[in-house]
């Protein structure tokens, strides 16, 4: 209860905003990323482990690209498997890649992706994975799609393979401004001729999600558990966060993750893509049903990770911005030995945006004011030392974080953070964080500012003894600021896992880039 009166406060706060101007002071810039969906298919080392193992799993991925020139693009991936049997292997790592045209519409691609995840612990050992390749890509206005050759390489263990992979491409635009213009208010007085200006906003959600899960049917644990593969009769709760994008008034595609915090030992989550649709019965209340498609694991009985989860509910809008949320669903994997399958219910916490544009993308309706939120998105190298685990020994983890934080205010932010192992031998091990922090005014030249933090969360796999997965990290730390929008990051602090026994220092280092999303209000 505590965890939900936190959270309805800190979104309620997003309402805390000063300084107003006219809007056509405000400097805006478009940022053409794209977001790429692939599927990776890979031979497994059937002849160097003792146990059974089908001979290919398949990894559907999505990747978030953002260009820094004209042919060179930065960003970052979410992998999860979907075939064989290593349902619940996760991967989240960056990308460093080049793309340019060869002939009209055909263009040569090639990254490189590093990060961290697993699924058996003892196929990649630590969870390191490398993933160069290479190829062709052929594009159009709406879309694109290509083919490439690449090698997996789970570089800590023996997990790696040389692989043909396609991709389908879909271009999106951001438009924002730098983070000096955060937390202002700007008044749309009158039009303006600048074309930027004259674009439609986005309209999303974003909401968190409490869930329990009422396991069924042939539902088992894995084989970490005691007794190995046991029926699943008890109550799993499910922790989440979905983004919806809107392609209508009422219709909208969306991407939701969750991770259990209770019910079994911790490891278990899950990612879906899918879409749905709003029946609106007053201009407060509607009703939803939607359908997901993707992978979830661990914990439970090895499966190929292929899921599907539909839903029916009903939003309750409190404000413009805020409101409520209650659904229920069914969540079943698709193929396996066993079939894990829950009926679902729980809520959920909505925001509701309407962002880099002066009117509503669908209504025509023009807004009054633009509210810039700012906004700082970071990848950190995490150390925890000597961390707890159960079956193996203690050591040393490394882990790879992608964290965002949200201004409340100047001084006040909302944080949101995923990390997955790399180094010490836990491959599979991951968590994913919210809270709360404050940072200082700048100081010496406007170089340096401290900041504190104080998060709570999700946290299992790779025989980190985290218990029913619940996890506490307080820290603190220091920035230096490149300029407006980069700034480098230092910060040092304790993990702690109140139901489990890992009670670890750690230090993150890292590299955040800042900047100020345009929200509309009419």
């Amino acid at each position: 209860m505590k965890k939900i009166l936190v959270l309805t406060i800190t979104f309620i706060s997003f309402n805390c905003f000063a300084q107003s101007s006219d809007f056509l002071d405000l400097q805006g810039k478009e940022m053409h990323n794209s977001i790429r969906l692939n599927y990776i298919l890979m031979q497994q080392p059937v002849n160097q482990v003792s146990y059974d193992l089908e001979p290919t799993m398949g990894l559907v991925g999505i990747n978030y690209n953002m260009p820094i020139t004209d042919w060179l693009y930065t960003g970052a991936g979410f992998h999860g498997a979907i075939t064989g049997d290593q349902g619940g292997l996760f991967t989240l790592g960056v990308n460093l890649g080049v793309n340019f045209p060869i002939y009209k519409n055909l263009y040569f691609d090639a990254n490189v992706h590093f990060g961290g995840g697993g699924g058996y612990r003892s196929l990649v050992k630590g969870g390191g994975i490398i993933y160069p390749n290479a190829g062709f890509q052929y594009k159009t206005n709406a879309f694109s799609f290509g083919v490439q050759y690449g090698y997996v390489n789970f570089f800590t263990g023996i997990q790696k393979d040389d692989n043909v992979s396609f991709f389908i491409e879909i271009p999106t635009t951001l438009r924002t401004s730098s983070y000096a213009n955060a937390q202002k208010t700007f008044i749309v007085k009158h039009a303006s001729e600048d074309v930027f200006w004259k674009k439609p906003a986005v309209k999303s959600v974003q909401q968190i999600t409490f869930d329990y899960f009422f396991p069924f049917g042939d539902s088992r644990t894995d084989a970490s558990t005691t007794p190995r593969y046991h029926k699943i009769d008890n109550v799993l709760s499910i922790m989440g966060f979905e983004y919806q994008r809107y392609l209508t008034d009422n219709t909208f595609i969306y991407a939701h993750v969750d991770a259990m915090y209770s019910g079994l030992t911790a490891g278990f989550m899950d990612v879906f893509f899918g879409a749905g649709k709003n029946i609106e019965l007053t201009n407060r209340i509607n009703l939803f049903g939607k359908f997901g498609i993707g992978a979830a694991g661990g914990r439970i009985y090895p499966e190929g990770g292929l899921t599907i989860y539909p839903k029916i509910g009903a939003d309750v809008k409190i404000t413009d911005k805020f409101g409520l949320s209650a659904h229920g669903g069914y969540h079943k994997s698709i193929g396996g030995v066993a079939s894990f399958e829950a009926y679902t219910a729980g809520f959920g916490l909505k925001y509701y945006g309407l962002s880099g544009g002066t009117k509503d993308p669908f209504t025509g309706e023009k807004v009054t004011k633009i509210k810039t939120q700012g906004i700082n998105i970071g990848v950190q190298n995490q150390t925890y030392y000597d961390v707890a685990k159960f079956g193996i020994p203690n050591s040393d983890l490394q882990l790879i974080a992608l964290k965002v934080k949200y201004d409340i205010n100047q001084r006040i932010y909302f944080a949101g953070e995923a990390s997955f192992a790399y180094l010490g031998k836990s491959g599979g091990y991951a968590h994913g964080i919210f809270g709360l922090g404050v940072k200082s005014n700048k100081f010496i030249n406007n170089r340096f500012s401290l900041f504190a933090e104080m998060a709570a969360g999700v946290a299992g796999g790779g025989r980190v003894d985290s218990g029913e997965g619940v996890l506490l990290r307080p820290t603190a730390g220091i920035n230096y600021h490149i300029n407006q929008d980069f700034s480098f990051n230092i910060a040092g602090g304790q993990m702690w896992s109140p139901f489990g026994n890992v009670n670890s220092s750690n230090i993150n280092i890292g590299l955040t880039y800042s900047l100020s999303l345009l929200n509309a209000k009419k």
